[in-house]
């Protein structure tokens, strides 16, 4: 795991997201096309997951989409068992950091997530990394939850490779549900609990301006806990 110089006298109790020998830059926030192929999800709460590097950008993102009712880091994709930072930080598990959002599709759909998460989240062109994070359990990945999320999810990727906004052959994969195992307590809420983490303001406040620029109408102010 490679984290930049800056985060390696901070304290080990939290040992993600923070470790490092160098500070590249900043990514940035990219205009991912509106989806051609909108989300019919019905009435009533549904949940997704999404697998993008570090949970602490990817909770703290969603936590400001309107319609989102709770985000939970975890991991995903590896045996339950091992479903630990200790275990998955070696990135042989199999495992993602990932979140689990439960949101409300009267008010933001499964397509306007996806759209969110690939403008200012994760860059779908790096492959097995996001940002100063390295191994495959940084890895970009979508996880949908019943046919209509894996209809829309399929029809996303094809158009953003039909899109022509990225330079770098897309990488992100769908990956069959294989079980969300929730991470450990001090992972949740990071951001609101930390908010002056170098982590976080390096990293993780420029995604979350970028959310308020470009989808103000998404976008509040109020960070949704759990």
């Amino acid at each position: 795991m490679k984290r930049f110089a800056a985060l390696i006298a901070l304290s080990l109790t939290l040992a993600a997201c923070q470790q490092g020998t160098a500070a590249p830059a900043r990514e940035s926030a990219v205009d991912a096309p509106v989806p051609a192929r909108k989300a019919n999800e019905g009435a009533g709460l549904k949940t997704a997951i999404f697998a993008g590097g570090c949970f602490w950008g990817n909770e703290a993102v969603f936590s400001h989409v309107k319609g989102v009712t709770s985000v939970v880091s975890g991991y995903h994709g590896g045996d339950r068992r091992t479903g630990n930072y200790e275990s998955v930080s070696g990135g042989n598990t199999g495992h993602a950091e990932s979140v689990r959002v439960t949101y409300d599709p009267s008010q933001v759909r499964y397509d306007q997530l996806l759209q969110v998460f690939f403008s200012v989240i994760a860059d779908p062109t790096q492959l097995n990394r996001q940002g100063p994070d390295v191994g495959t359990q940084y890895r970009s990945a979508l996880v949908p939850l019943g046919a209509e999320q894996q209809a829309v999810a399929s029809a996303y990727l094809a158009q953003m490779k039909a899109s022509g906004r990225w330079r770098a052959p897309i990488v992100t994969k769908i990956e069959a549900n294989r079980g969300f195992v929730p991470a450990e307590a001090e992972h949740q809420d990071f951001a609101a609990k930390n908010p002056q983490h170098p982590y976080i303001t390096y990293w993780d406040v420029p995604k979350v301006a970028a959310l308020k620029r470009l989808f103000p109408s998404l976008y509040k102010a109020s960070f949704t806990r759990g």
